[in-house]
Order: structure tokens, then C-alpha cells, then sequence
């Protein structure tokens, strides 16, 4: 688990790249926000999660049962992760932030409709 990268993995810098390529500026891994956002549109209040299918539980009711492999701690470990992020999505809507998160496939294969629903995001915030 000592390789597991925690920041700057390849989905996260070629989403950053399409950001800064449609005109946005951000910052990433903000970490005097709760959970460290990977990228944070400070502008707009915007906060973007992008999460793994394995650790943050994609599709969790169908892949629970699959796990053969040290069972208890994994369950226990992406069980915890999702409850977290469910704790740290309500702590950053308290404070005035836009909750965002992707799945890594969906920056893989959809690039441009996230672009897009950020950019619905920030238009819907506007007056």
C-alpha cells in the first residue's frame, strides 16, 4: 500500500490539464479544507473530489460480495472511506462550498461532460 498515490495521480493531472485548458484556475490538495479537496476553485467555492473506483467504493453492493482477499479489512477500509467522504461532503456544504466528486473512469472516458457539469455548477451560482 506504500506505492498507493494519494495525490497528482494520472486521472487527477489530466483532468487539472482540461481545467486549466477551459480557463480555469484552481488550486489542489487544499489541506485547510476538510478531507483536502484535490482541486479547489476558491473563486466560486467549488471543491472537486476525484475518487477511486476500489477505495472509495464504485458500485460497493455488487463488488462487496467479491472480495475474497482479507475480506474483514477491506470491507471495514472502504466502508470507513465512504463514510468520510459522506462526513466531509456535509463539513464542506457547511462552510459554503460546491461538492463535486468524480470517479476516475468518468475522467478517463467523459472528460468533457465533467468540464461541462462544473461549468453548469458555477453558472448555476451566479445571480
Amino acid at each position: 500500500m506504500r506505492k498507493i498515490k494519494g495525490a497528482n495521480t494520472k486521472p487527477e493531472i489530466y483532468f487539472r490539464k482540461a481545467l486549466w485548458a477551459n480557463g480555469f484556475r484552481y488550486r489542489k490538495n487544499v489541506a485547510k479544507l476538510p478531507g483536502k479537496p484535490d482541486v479547489v476553485i476558491e473563486k466560486m467555492k467549488l471543491v472537486i473530489f476525484i475518487d477511486g473506483e476500489f477505495w472509495h467504493g464504485y458500485k460497493w453492493k455488487t463488488k462487496k460480495p467479491k472480495i475474497k482477499a482479507n475480506r474483514e479489512y477491506w470491507i471495514k477500509k472502504i466502508e470507513g472511506n465512504m463514510n468520510r467522504d459522506k462526513l466531509r461532503n456535509r463539513e464542506l456544504k457547511k462552510l459554503g462550498y460546491t461538492v463535486l466528486r468524480f470517479w476516475e473512469y468518468q475522467i478517463r472516458k467523459y472528460l468533457p461532460k465533467c468540464i461541462a457539469k462544473i461549468q453548469n455548477s458555477i453558472s448555476a451560482q451566479k445571480p
